[in-house]
């Protein structure tokens, strides 16, 4: 049988299920850190590892099915006592996916890969180490985990010996994708654990925490005092923590759990009355329950970008097209034009139906990019020694696709500066009086026409002196100039290339190298954007995005004998004016609008072209950067126009200033203006 042509669904398909694998990896381990179920979100896991083991197989990938496994064995491990996971497995597993993912591509392209045998062989040893008990990687714990223990400064406290745990039944590694039927539960016991965190300990609410997430991996934590909240919070009164645990495991088993913790000055487990097997009211509360299925899946089917681009730039030649036609039709007699127009706004509104329809197939949910972005924030907090969680908002507003692409890049340089410059480490953190946890927080949603994305930290936050300071430094700005800045202005000093207020750099950042980019990205793709802090509360990026880039409204003026665009998204407004009568500041007209007074450049001598005759503009107040707002003298306001924006080829691409090009009606072509790079 010929698999090629099967080929291209088993990349797309194995990549969706790597992803996931990912993902569930992730929340798992951020899910045992906070102490809440993860048996689902493991069995999950398993199926993503089941399915790529058995996808490959069926192509006869056989490396990649060996590898995919032996990572579904290490899995099977925690399906049924997820206690058994540690931060080394899911190292592992982790390595693993990355390493399945890159021999997945290597498929694509018509290779045969072969898995890494140190990395097959570790992930086999990983899987018989956790099921004798033990750690899953023989080292340490992993630099960054504020949870791991420390060396402890003197033997802990003797505590009786336990007994022997009773022997578990292996599982099944080559368990089919369908669940089996679970065992009949065990009788749930109710538990009462008493712990006294040790004198010498120096963050005792972490120690605390690391307590409860061990017993929650063992059943279900009832109740905790302090709460799971206050922990959090680094407060613990009398450095004293009692639990109510409901859990099938014997009291012996805990007391070998939370041996293995350091810094406990004293243990009591003492098992109270039966409780029944569901606890009614545990302190993290259950997933909700998943909704309904439709009772018909829906149907889809897989069509390649370049189609969907190739069809868009059809429909943008049939919008060309019917505007020709209308501005024909305007040379006509009047009883001629009638039955023209009629039938031009016919095919007007099916060809807008159809862009609508297109447009609608290009949207993409912002998922795509930031799914990856829990494990970036992960590894780089790692590899810093930092705790960060990273909660993702809003995933599910669509963008066309031609801006979601560009947009990983951007958003994961300023993860990168939040989690190595913005978060600080967890003492330092707790000495605050914050959470040792770091915490990003990104949100999108939708305004009108503009996807807004918002990417906070709770770290120490950006100072405007220092980054005056830095500007000054740097040669960028003379004394008086930073001075002026207000703070707003002076937080966008971040965006200017070699400017930083880093007092290390690192592998990671610190040059003051990458914002300057992020800035030209964002702007290249319409859109702008903001820097929010205050020192000590943390900081706020923000991305003010267009929905598409394909068709945008502009506004036409005309200088001189040319015509040219304005995006409306970068209008303000506009007011007919003399120029003489205007007031001056620093030399410059300037204009009063919304409250503040705009500097007014005269567009035809920014482009070169001669000066009109006459003293009476029109001003267009447009968005102008990092100066603000901007007011561009025109001969005239020629109105709005729905452009079919195409991008701008050799040598014009180079001019500054100019953005693209569309056709109007008349075959005229107009270049739109970038307002950004033109004053720069």
């Amino acid at each position: 049988m010929d698999l090629q042509k099967y080929l291209s669904l088993y990349v797309a398909e194995s990549g969706e299920h790597l992803a996931g694998y990912g993902r569930d990896l992730v929340e798992i381990e951020r899910a045992v850190r906070e102490g809440r179920a993860v048996k689902a979100t493991i069995d999950s896991l398993f199926r993503h590892a089941h399915s790529v083991k058995g996808m490959s197989a069926a192509m006869a990938f056989d490396g990649i099915a060996t590898l995919a496994h032996k990572a579904e064995d290490l899995v099977d491990v925690f399906r049924g006592e997820p206690g058994r996971l540690d931060a080394g497995a899911v190292d592992v597993l982790l390595a693993a996916g990355d390493a399945l993912a890159a021999m997945v591509q290597a498929a694509g392209r018509g290779e045969k890969p072969e898995p890494d045998a140190a990395l097959v062989a570790r992930v086999a040893e990983a899987a018989r180490r956790c099921r004798a008990g033990e750690p899953a990687a023989p080292a340490g714990p992993p630099p960054g985990d504020p949870f791991a223990e420390p060396p402890a400064a003197a033997p802990p406290a003797p505590r009786p010996a336990p007994a022997p745990a009773a022997p578990q039944p292996a599982g099944d590694p080559a368990a089919g994708p369908a669940p089996t039927e679970p065992a009949a539960p065990r009788a749930h016991r109710r538990v009462q654990v008493e712990v006294d965190i040790a004198p010498g300990c120096p963050v005792p609410a972490v120690r605390a925490f690391l307590v409860v997430k061990k017993l929650a991996a063992l059943g279900a934590v009832a109740r905790s005092a302090p709460t799971v909240e206050d922990l959090k919070a680094g407060r613990i009164p009398g450095k004293r923590l009692e639990v109510e645990l409901h859990t099938p495991e014997p009291v012996a088993a805990l007391e070998r759990a939370l041996a293995q913790i350091s810094d406990l000055a004293a243990v009591a487990v003492r098992e109270a009355a039966a409780a029944p097997a569901a606890p009614a009211a545990p302190v993290v509360p259950p997933p909700a329950p998943a909704r309904d299925a439709p009772s018909e899946p829906a149907r889809t089917v897989r069509v390649k970008t370049e189609i969907l681009d190739g069809f868009l730039d059809a429909v943008g030649e049939l919008i060309l097209a019917t505007a020709r036609i209308r501005e024909v039709g305007r040379g006509l007699p009047r009883d001629a034009r009638a039955p023209l127009d009629e039938g031009v706004d016919r095919l007007h509104a099916i060809v807008k139906d159809l862009h609508d329809k297109v447009m609608t197939v290009r949207m993409t949910p912002l998922a795509l990019v930031t799914e990856r972005l829990p494990r970036v924030a992960r590894d780089l907090a790692r590899a810093v020694s930092k705790q960060v969680e990273l909660d993702v908002r809003g995933a599910e507003i669509e963008i066309d696709r031609a801006i979601l692409e560009e947009l990983s890049d951007p958003l994961q340089h300023v993860l990168r500066n939040a989690v190595d410059h913005g978060i600080e480490p967890s003492h330092l953190r707790l000495l605050a009086g914050k959470p040792a946890t770091g915490r990003l927080t990104l949100t999108a949603r939708r305004e009108r026409d503009r996807v807004i994305l918002e990417l906070a930290d709770d770290g120490r936050g950006l100072d405007p002196e220092r980054l005056r300071q830095a500007a000054v430094a740097r040669g960028v700005l003379a004394p008086e100039q930073a001075a002026a800045l207000s703070d707003r202005e002076a937080l966008m000093l971040c965006c200017l290339p070699g400017v930083s207020t880093a007092e290390r750099v690192t592998e990671l950042s610190g040059r003051g190298v990458g914002m300057d980019a992020v800035k030209r990205t964002v702007e290249a793709l319409g859109g702008t954007l903001e820097v929010e802090s205050a020192p000590g509360l943390g900081a706020r990026v923000t991305f003010r995005l267009p929905l598409t880039v394909a068709v945008q409204p502009v506004l036409l003026v005309r200088v001189g004998e040319e015509v040219l665009g304005l995006p409306i998204a970068k209008v303000h407004g506009a007011a007919q004016v003399e120029l003489s009568r205007l007031d001056r500041s620093r030399g410059e007209p300037v204009l009063p609008y919304d409250g503040e007074l705009v500097p007014v450049r005269d567009l035809s001598r920014l482009l070169g072209f001669p000066a009109a005759p006459g003293d009476v503009r029109a001003v267009v107040v447009a968005e102008g950067g990092e100066p603000g707002r901007v007011g561009l003298a025109v001969d005239a306001l020629l109105g709005q126009h729905e452009a079919v924006l195409k991008p701008l080829g050799s040598p014009l691409e180079a001019v500054p200033g100019l953005s693209a090009v569309t056709v109007l009606g008349t075959g005229r072509p107009v270049f739109i203006l970038d307002v950004q790079r033109l004053i720069a």
